[in-house]
């Protein structure tokens, strides 16, 4: 971060301003535990109150660390909320606009970076191969410091992969399958450890659950994941409500983030109320874990430096804004993150589906017959009402659930491009692009189911077993 206070902060967002105050304080900090010159130690505090009083004139707000302006932690808290605005939290997904959520206002209000082109190359530089179809069509749009993992790898440093499951259900949808296809394909690109955090804990503090039942739909989602082809030699699949109480450094990492973040800043983050049980507090703790190694010491021998990389859903953002600020604090490196755009409910983009609606996706558990009649009923049309029109006004891809399923699993560019040009030229019906879509998830689950059915009780305590994986540290 530039030192001189003559920066150009009017174009940043309140988010960015945060984050660069909260920077600057790291670097007070650092200063004055190193013992620097006096000159250099004023120069930074000058640049720190600096900081502070714009964030206070552009949020009308004082600093508080760890608390994000609060009207920009989620999209919209209900202050000044817009009919055409939406609403984004780590439970809750709303929009009024067919296409979907506004990603572009969303980086801006979270403050994260967009996945351009110059990274996306940069990535197939480092990996020497063709990017996955979701870097190149925008499905992972946004990142935090995934410059600094390329720094990493390019310079021979290990860093490690985090991502997780709210077990909810005891089948999952083609939506969840989103995380995992990505995460292993980085795995493999980049050839390093992955860890993967099932939050049965959460969905028994959320969700009419018992203990047992949600521990027993992880045991089940683990099903899933592992039929998605990770390697048990480089992955560890844990479930909270079993690993806590047996990894004492994962236990030091919860207690760490808990000290450092209050209570009034966590209702400012996620919007809990008083009347929320203490679990539901003290659970973003949890979650922030994972992305310390020293939370995984049979991995990593007990090392603390090793960086994260977090692919997930921009609705997880919060957990892991939250993370970042508390890392430096409690002597770790901040996690990135590469965030995914939402998968649409085949009733259409303004929502997130619901494992509890069985008509709102495809399920891994589903038929090729329920598959083909789930989208000719439900996936919403961007086509004409009648086949006059739609051969002479086209149809509109950027609402079409079908066209947007076929942008995720898909694989040949050439042939979705084909689609696109056919669809809006009118050329292909809505009927046709659906039947392209069923002829493309049945082969799709169905390879899934069979995988799923190899799946042994065995191999996910395999998995699930805290050991050392095929790393050296």
């Amino acid at each position: 971060m530039a030192d001189s206070p003559n920066c150009d902060l009017k174009s940043l967002s309140p988010l960015q301003l945060f984050e660069r105050v909260t920077e600057q304080g790291e670097k007070v900090r650092a200063l004055k535990a190193g013992k620097a010159p006096k000159d250099e130690i004023d120069a930074a505090v000058r640049m720190l109150l600096s900081l502070k009083l714009s964030y206070k004139t552009t949020t009308g707000q004082d600093y508080q660390a760890g608390l994000p302006p609060r009207d920009l932690v989620l999209i919209n808290n209900g202050t000044t909320k817009e009919e055409d605005e939406d609403f984004v939290d780590p439970w809750t997904v709303q929009t009024s606009n067919a296409k979907g959520v506004d990603y572009d206002k969303l980086i801006v209000r979270f403050g994260s970076s967009k996945i351009d082109t110059d990274l996306i190359n940069r990535i197939e530089r480092a990996i020497g191969q063709k990017p996955h179809r979701f870097l190149r069509r925008g499905i992972f749009f946004s990142h935090r410091d995934m410059d600094q993992i390329l720094d990493a790898y390019e310079n021979k440093k290990s860093f490690y992969l985090y991502t997780g499951r709210g077990p909810s259900s005891q089948a999952m949808h083609v939506g969840h399958l989103i995380p995992f296809i990505f995460t292993k394909w980085l795995q493999e690109v980049f050839d390093v450890p992955l860890v993967i955090q099932l939050t049965d804990d959460e969905k028994y503090l959320w969700k009419d659950l018992t203990t047992e039942k949600a521990y027993e739909y992880a045991k089940e989602n683990a099903k899933d994941i592992i039929a998605c082809g990770f390697d048990v030699n480089k992955t560890f699949i844990f479930s909270d409500l079993d690993y806590l109480g047996s990894s004492t450094g994962f236990y030091k990492n919860i207690v760490k983030v808990q000290k450092h973040v209050t209570f009034n800043q966590v209702k400012g983050i996620f919007g809990f109320t008083d009347s929320d049980c203490i679990g539901k507090i003290s659970f973003p703790a949890i979650q922030a874990a994972p992305s310390f190694s020293s939370s995984f010491p049979q991995i990593f021998n007990g090392k603390e430096n090793i960086q994260c990389l977090i692919p997930c859903a921009i609705d997880q953002d919060p957990y892991f804004r939250m993370t970042r600020d508390v890392a430096p604090r409690i002597g770790h490196p901040k996690p990135a993150l590469l965030h995914s755009v939402f998968f649409p409910a085949l009733q259409g983009a303004q929502t997130k589906m619901s494992a509890s609606d069985p008509n709102s996706s495809i399920f891994l558990t589903d038929t090729p017959k329920q598959i083909k009649t789930k989208i000719n009923k439900h996936a919403f049309s961007g086509g004409r009402d009648t086949i006059e029109e739609h051969r002479k006004y086209g149809g509109n891809c950027d609402v079409d659930v079908s066209f947007m399923y076929l942008t995720f699993f898909l694989e040949d560019d050439d042939r979705l491009e084909q689609l696109k040009q056919a669809y809006t030229s009118g050329e292909l019906l809505t009927g046709e692009l659906k039947k392209v879509l069923i002829e493309t998830l049945q082969p799709l689950i169905a390879a899934h189911q069979e995988r799923r059915k190899q799946v042994t009780d065995e191999m996910v305590k395999q998995f699930m077993t805290p050991r050392k994986l095929a790393f050296e540290f």
